[in-house]
Parts: C-alpha cells; sequence; structure tokens
C-alpha cells in the first residue's frame, strides 16, 4: 500500500520514452566532432559527464541521433553480460545510441528519484526483457514499468538521502581501490624480493617447484561428493555454493581428491590469469577436483611456509615460467598445454623459510585490513539497499522542512 499523496503510475505516463542513433561509421566528418554520444557500455548507474566517442553537427543532422539535456535518464536496452537494464543520469548534454533509451521526465517528476527507483528495479527490468520470448528491452516495454509517484518535495528529499549514502559508498569504494592497489605493489615488492626487511641478508635461491612441491594425484575412493572449481574471488570453492548445482559428471571416482593446503592449478586461463589460477584448498578439509587440474602439495622434508606460497603463486610470479613451456599456438578450447613435466620443473626464487614466514606474516596483516574495508563497503551497500526499498516505496517516510512542507500542503 503506497502512503497517503502518493499514487501509482507507469514510466510511460510520466516521461517520454525514445532513444538515439548512430551516424554512418564510413563518413569521417560525421565523427571527431564536440557533441558527446553515449554507448550502452558506459551507461553503468552512473551520471555521465564524458564520454568515449563525440560526433559532429553533421553527423547529428544525418542521422536518427538526438540531443537530449541533463537530467535524461538513459537505459541499456541491449547488451552482452549485465549490461542490459543499468541507468545512467545525464549529467551534460549528450546524444546516444539507438541501443539506450532516453527517459525524458514530466514536469513534477524528479530524475534523481527515478534513477534510483530504476536502479532499484535493475533485476526486476532485466527479466521483464525477457517476457515473451524477448531477449531484450524497448520503449514498449520500458512504458509498462510500474512506478510510485510521491509529492515532488518528498522525491526531492529522499533523492537527497540516497545521494549522500551514495556518496558515503564512493568514498568507501576509494579506500577499497586504494588498499588493494597498496597490497599489490607490497606484495610485488615483497614477494620478488625487492623488499628486504632489515636485518636480513641471506640471499635468494632459485630452485625447482618439484624441490618444494610435490604431486597429488590421489583418487577419490572415498567417494567424496564435493566437486570443486577454481573462483577467482573465493579459489577454490564448491560448485553446490558457487553455480548452486553440480556441472560434474555423475561419476566421480576419476577425480582428484584433495585435502587441506593442497594447490589446484587451472590451465584454463581467464580474466586476470592469463596463464591460467593456482589456488589452495582452504574452505574445507576435503573435496575433489576433475583431473584436468594440475595438483600439488608442500613436500612434508621442507621447511616452507604455506601462506607465503599462496601469496606467490596468487601474484603471478609463475607466469613468466608457465608462459615459457606453454607453447606457441598450443591453447586448445581454453587450456593452456603444460605437461606435468615441464610445470614441476618449472623455477621459483623463493627466500629461506624464517623469511618466508615474515613475508606472510606482512601480506597476511594487509589482506586482512583489506578485508575489513570490503566488509565495510559491502555493509554500506546493504544498508543503502534496505533503506531505498522502504524510501522509494513510501514504507518510511522523509521529514521535510517546514517551508516545503507548508509549501506542499
Amino acid at each position: 500500500m503506497l502512503p497517503e499523496g502518493w499514487r501509482r503510475s507507469t514510466l510511460g505516463e510520466i516521461a517520454r520514452i525514445t532513444s538515439g542513433g548512430t551516424p554512418d561509421r564510413s563518413k569521417p566528418e560525421y565523427w571527431g566532432g564536440e557533441i558527446p554520444w553515449v554507448t550502452t557500455g558506459e551507461i553503468q548507474f552512473n551520471t555521465i559527464t564524458g564520454t568515449a566517442e563525440k560526433i559532429t553537427a553533421a553527423g547529428l543532422q544525418n542521422s536518427s541521433a538526438k540531443r537530449f539535456p541533463p537530467g535524461t535518464l538513459l537505459m541499456a536496452m541491449y547488451g552482452q553480460g549485465k549490461t542490459r537494464g543499468q541507468v545512467a543520469k545525464l549529467g551534460i548534454e549528450a546524444t546516444t545510441n539507438q541501443n539506450s533509451a532516453a527517459i525524458l521526465l514530466n514536469d513534477g517528476h524528479d530524475p534523481d528519484f527515478y534513477f534510483h527507483f530504476l536502479s532499484s528495479q535493475y533485476e526486476d527490468i532485466r527479466d521483464f526483457g525477457h517476457s515473451g520470448g524477448i531477449s531484450h528491452l524497448n520503449a514498449g516495454l520500458l512504458k509498462q514499468i510500474a512506478v510510485p509517484v510521491a509529492p515532488i518535495h518528498e522525491q526531492r528529499r529522499i533523492a537527497q538521502i540516497l545521494s549522500t549514502w551514495d556518496q558515503a559508498i564512493a568514498t568507501a569504494e576509494r579506500l577499497v581501490a586504494n588498499n588493494q592497489r597498496g597490497t599489490r605493489d607490497l606484495m610485488a615488492s615483497l614477494l620478488s624480493g625487492r623488499r628486504r626487511f632489515p636485518g636480513i641478508s641471506a640471499k635468494w635461491r632459485y630452485v625447482n617447484l618439484d624441490a618444494m612441491f610435490e604431486r597429488v594425484a590421489r583418487r577419490n575412493t572415498t567417494h567424496n561428493t564435493n566437486v570443486l572449481t577454481i573462483s577467482a574471488e573465493h579459489g577454490l570453492i564448491s560448485q553446490r555454493e558457487y553455480f548452486n548445482k553440480s556441472v560434474a559428471s555423475a561419476n566421480l571416482t576419476g577425480y582428484t581428491l584433495l585435502h587441506r593446503h593442497d594447490f589446484a592449478y587451472n590451465k584454463s586461463y581467464s580474466a586476470g590469469y592469463p596463464m591460467g589460477a593456482i589456488k589452495p584448498l582452504m574452505a574445507y578439509d576435503a573435496g575433489v577436483v576433475s583431473s584436468l587440474y594440475l595438483c600439488f602439495r608442500l613436500r612434508d622434508d621442507v621447511d616452507a611456509d604455506f601462506d607465503f606460497f599462496r601469496h606467490y603463486f596468487e601474484a603471478g610470479l609463475l607466469n613468466q615460467e608457465i608462459e615459457g613451456i606453454a607453447q606457441e599456438g598450443a591453447r586448445n578450447h581454453g587450456l593452456l598445454n603444460v605437461s606435468v613435466t615441464d610445470f614441476f620443473k618449472l623455477r621459483l626464487h623463493i627466500p629461506g623459510a624464517p623469511e618466508q614466514r615474515r613475508i606472510a606474516e606482512v601480506i597476511n596483516v594487509a589482506k586482512a585490513e583489506e578485508g575489513l574495508l570490503a566488509a565495510q563497503l559491502q555493509a554500506l551497500q546493504h544498508e543503502k539497499a534496505a533503506l531505498m526499498s522502504q524510501l522509494l516505496t513510501g514504507k518510511r517516510r522523509v521529514k521535510l522542512p517546514e517551508a516545503e512542507t507548508e509549501a506542499q500542503a
């Protein structure tokens, strides 16, 4: 139920919805001008103050591109991944391509209020785009989106409150990003030996991987059903947790059984891991991985620090070595051609165990701080989402300044 003074409407009733166009790419005189031109990839729950491409007056006149004023809301109607359904607000006058809907609100409707509202409905709007077998959005669908209409003074006050939360979240995001960069730089300097501790001067040495590690090739004779996959963020994680289902074969006897602190190398390259990812098992006592993974563990007869090597591999310090053994043109179906023999002869550049432990301790502290800041950011995002669900539906009312209350009455 909406509170007194609010009403239900549709986006088509409170706004004019249109789209832009793309000047002819074969005509250079249409491009490289002064008029900003927005693509769907630039619509990312943001305020747009600049664009990667600009068009000329001739390009505007000879295409379906249109100028839209600041305050226009944009929504991506097409796009790969999660692009479709994302919203932005124009902070400048700009044109858009034909895959971006331009939402021009009628008088008495605050763009910031509806920017927050449409952002909060992102998942539902994406699902709306799949209705009736349609895999994208269009102006007709957008016009049907149900929206609340609050008094304009209340719209503005709600938008101000949510913008304050956005500023706090943006500050937290910058802190997280700066901290992550600092941690990466710290890891790179410590794990390469460029940065040493006072009082430690022992030389680092080069050793083969098999001098420190032994292969794990144990079969799944215990019928373990905890099938693991490698995630960039979570490391070795259960497929049921990551995918909400198991995508492994029904027969797991051919899988490799891992115990806690065993490592697995996924030879499949991905974003951030051009030579594949090496992750240790830390979240469970045991689990199984595909036999395509190359698995190994620290040898019992060496003095070495597990955390040091966990960070060493995560920092990509084996990438250059792996690239040297993955033959050119040998990539097949996303997998690098790395043999077991070559892998265990990779060269490690490492300090003695005491220095390994010192390095690991410092990085662990930095990682813990990074995790704390990330958790604080996530808490802010969750709190804002909860607040949005109440403010944008009128379940929680805002207190207006007395002058605005009188004007509204």
